[in-house]
């Protein structure tokens, strides 16, 4: 293991095209900021471990795990539930007045900076 010491705002490069940032140091804790190339996944180890614990499970499944999901295609799309009758539309409190439907905002341009 290669053991490196850095200030806060300093960077390590791994490679090319990843840099490793100590973006803040709090007691015993670091902050880290990885910038790499999208197509190289970054994650905690633990989440790391979590994901290959449930892809070694999901590479045992046994046939007769999937029995019926032919079944359940052949079937087509699953149908939405039917909505129960509309009531009438939401009132204004303290008048018999219906709500006037949400108004919706115009999209703005974003501002240049100049």
């Amino acid at each position: 293991m290669l053991v490196l010491s850095r200030q806060r705002d300093e960077s390590i490069m791994i490679g090319d095209n990843i840099v490793v940032t100590i973006v803040d140091i709090r007691g015993d804790k670091v902050r880290l900021g990885i910038n790499a190339p999208s197509e190289i996944p970054v994650h905690r180890q633990e989440v790391y471990e979590a994901i290959q614990r449930e892809n070694l499970r999901a590479a045992r499944l046994e046939p007769r795990d999937t029995e019926g999901l032919g079944r359940l295609a052949d079937r087509g799309p699953a149908q939405a539930p039917k909505k129960p009758a509309s009531r009438a539309p939401p009132v204004i409190r303290g008048s018999r007045r219906p709500c006037p439907p949400p108004r919706r905002s115009p999209v703005k341009p974003p501002r240049s900076s100049r």
